[in-house]
């Protein structure tokens, strides 16, 4: 989306969007990771090029054995070389982001913008909640839904900086699909259409003992100025 706006202020000659990560960029043996960003840098050109949990390409000042500093370099060396048509953004949470542009000094004096987005509030978990339900059709009774309201709200209140966001909803409902799948087989052996789609307070009753531990997705979005 934003890179056909780009592209239609005249910025980006494509506008398109091309997202990867580490392993689209890192390989495994001396030499082709400067191959392998080149790849994926010439695909974006003329675009956008998102590197999520772009934090992983730096292993720390002791780790001399690898190549994630060979990405970031070419990376660097591209957007100086592209840089009237070639847009690059990285992101990831926020302390581990830090540490890398604090790495390389080229890399931080090119983020310049930062973009910090707060965790969603548990209302707003909630609706993606009920979201991921339609989407899968799947009636909620009241008092599950009181549950699930109940286990985003603590999971907020106990938040951390890699607090999940809407990675948690969603293991939360694959949790909940997971346990509705089991009393159903454990419980009818006819079931209706009705059951197969109604999510029941005693799916969801084990999970406030046992809160979801979901993957981490807060970050911190970060530009480089063309």
């Amino acid at each position: 989306m934003h890179g056909k706006l780009l592209n239609a202020l005249g910025l980006l000659s494509k506008g398109h969007v091309v997202e990867t990560d580490r392993s689209g960029l890192v390989a495994g043996y001396i030499g082709q990771t400067e191959n392998k960003t080149d790849e994926k840098n010439k695909e974006a050109l003329g675009g956008i090029l998102f590197i999520d949990e772009a934090y992983s390409l730096f292993k720390g000042d002791d780790a001399g054995w690898d190549f994630g500093n060979d990405a970031v370099s070419i990376l660097l060396k591209r957007m100086e070389d592209y840089r009237d048509d070639f847009v690059v953004i990285v992101a990831g949470y926020d302390r581990p982001m830090e540490e890398l542009l604090e790495s390389n000094e080229g890399l931080k004096s090119r983020f310049s913008t930062h973009i910090h987005f707060p965790d969603y509030s548990p209302k707003e978990l909630l609706e993606i909640f009920k979201l991921f339900c339609k989407d899968n059709h799947y009636q909620v009774q009241a008092a599950a839904l009181k549950l699930v309201q109940h286990i985003l709200e603590n999971e907020y209140q106990n938040r951390d900086e890699t607090f999940g966001n809407g990675r948690l909803v969603r293991n939360l409902f694959e949790s909940i699909k997971k346990n509705h799948a089991v009393r159903i087989s454990k419980t009818l052996k006819s079931p209706s259409d009705k059951d197969l789609c109604a999510i029941l307070p005693e799916d969801i009753q084990p999970l406030r003992q046992d809160p979801v531990k979901a993957t981490k997705s807060n970050k911190t979005k970060l530009r480089s100025v063309k």
